[in-house]
């Protein structure tokens, strides 16, 4: 598929707006792009697109009202701006699209919401909900008590929290919405051959079929220094291929480019296209992206092949160590010998009884755990693979 044909035939779309777009450099909204985007939203929603919003803003809306010289580094400081910047950040959207007939609803969302499968499911009804009504749901991280702080240590080492950033968080409500666009805008202007910040060399690619590990090596990294928001490159490219392995395409676009909104969905040649991947559907797309991955199965070269053939379970003969530490029901990640994380999937023991039985047959369970539970670590159902390469 083209440009053209991705953005016609988008139906429901995600647009993602970060807070180095919202805001000025010295401070404050950005009022003129700021309305700039509502007026290319509400657009969109008149031409009966479905339409959901992931905002910054909420902090550095609360470093301005409390007259601070700079973005604080200690978190409850952060979680204190947040919580002074996140009603205005509301107001301003709420009046500037009740001006133009259109009713907002707020949504705030943790880790939580998503890593919990019950929590997860009940907010995917209530945007289904939403959407229904023709109400557009602005969504935002929950800053005032969410932290991205991971813990440390060695029973932690392998501990990968799906959040942090509303990079992150824009792919995860594309994928438990079945969008069939995300549009991240941000104050780069697509993916380009290099860092652009170096020299007049790098070049835009305007189309990605594909994420290899030759274009995540583009990456430059996290957010140049100094700068409101908290996502670099390589959080929105990571964002990127958490949608497109959801069956969503992301199109990553200079957010401060004028009316860029109208640009886009006119066709015009900006930023970068990624196109969707056969996606994964249900409870395997929450196992894949939306949940905490406590721990990791370090599987041999055999039980690697079968997994990836997609008709194996991963039995305790297939797993070579335990890295940290899970209780039964918890998602753990599946690599390989070189520490390739390739699957993810449901434990069926803790890290404790998997500890006693891999390696062995699975006759050895009777005999070494007091309540048995299946025959595999995990079963295939509950196996979704992250590649298919």
């Amino acid at each position: 598929m083209d440009r053209k044909e991705v953005l016609a035939g988008a139906k429901r779309i995600v647009i993602k707006l970060g807070t180095a777009v919202l805001m000025k450099e010295q401070g404050g909204i950005a009022l003129s792009r700021f309305y700039s985007f509502i007026e290319g939203i509400a657009a969109l929603m008149k031409d009966g697109k479905e339409v959901l919003l992931v905002t910054s803003g909420a902090v550095g809306l609360g470093v301005q009202k409390l007259q601070l010289d700079k973005k604080p580094k200690l978190l409850p400081m952060k979680q204190a701006c947040a919580a002074v910047g996140q009603g205005r950040l509301m107001a301003l959207y709420s009046d500037a699209f009740q001006a133009l007939d259109i009713v907002t609803a707020q949504i705030l969302l943790t880790e939580e919401d998503f890593s919990n499968r019950t929590r997860y499911l009940n907010l995917r009804s209530t945007i289904g909900e939403l959407m229904r009504l023709r109400v557009l749901p602005i969504i935002n991280e929950n800053d005032t008590v969410s932290t991205a702080e991971i813990e440390s240590g060695k029973d932690h080492e392998f501990l990968k929290v799906n959040f942090g950033d509303n990079d992150k968080l824009s792919a995860l409500v594309a994928s438990k919405v079945d969008a069939d666009l995300l549009v991240i805008l941000t104050d780069v202007d697509g993916l380009f051959t290099d860092d652009p910040r170096k020299g007049e060399s790098a070049k835009l690619i305007p189309l990605v079929p594909s994420i290899t590990p030759d274009i995540e090596k583009l990456a430059s990294g996290p957010a140049a220094p100094g700068k409101m928001g908290r996502g670099g490159m390589k959080t929105k490219l990571e964002a990127a291929k958490t949608a497109t392995q959801s069956g969503c395409a992301v199109i990553i676009a200079g957010g401060k480019v004028p009316d860029v909104i109208p640009k886009l969905f006119g066709n015009e040649e900006i930023g970068t296209l990624f196109l969707s991947q056969p996606g994964l559907t249900g409870k395997k797309r929450w196992i894949a992206f939306a949940t905490t991955v406590k721990a990791a199965l370090v599987v041999n070269d055999g039980a690697k092949t079968a997994l990836k053939n997609g008709k194996a379970s991963l039995l305790p003969a297939g797993i070579v160590e335990v890295r940290g530490q899970f209780e039964r029901g918890d998602v753990v990640g599946i690599v390989d010998g070189g520490g390739h994380e390739f699957a993810r999937g449901i434990a069926n023991y803790s890290s404790d009884e998997t500890r006693q039985i891999s390696g062995q047959h699975s006759d050895a369970i009777d005999a070494k755990i007091e309540v048995r539970n299946y025959d595999a670590i995990v079963t295939r159902d509950n196996i979704a693979l992250l590649e298919t390469a």
